[in-house]
């Protein structure tokens, strides 16, 4: 695992868009890696992956505080950001698990 947590991630969200877009071309996900937290004060980083057919958005959130946790949450472009955040090891992302969260959220 890389020592930087976002590029870890980034690598993973970058590798699941690429298997997105050769067997789903109507999901067309974007990802965007956000600084307004930071920007904000909060020492975390946070990764957007959207659909704009669906409006349906993947927030992924490292949060420095809690080393080694990845923060998720399934919301709408419309709603931003919510309150409940589920977590899981960041170690137990993959490729896969991100494809499939894609492929099931945004098909």
């Amino acid at each position: 695992m890389s020592e930087d947590p976002l590029k870890t991630l980034s690598d993973l969200a970058s590798d699941a868009h690429a298997r997105i877009q050769a067997t789903h071309q109507h999901i067309n996900p974007v990802v965007e890696v956000r600084r307004g937290m930071r920007d904000a004060g909060i020492p975390a980083d946070v990764m957007t992956i959207d659909c704009l057919r669906t409006r349906r958005r993947i927030t992924l959130i490292l949060h420095d505080e809690q080393p080694g946790t990845l923060l998720f949450q399934f919301v709408t472009i419309e709603d931003e950001v919510g309150n409940d955040f589920q977590q899981m090891a960041l170690g137990d992302m993959t490729t896969t698990k991100l494809f499939e969260w894609i492929q099931e959220y945004f098909g």
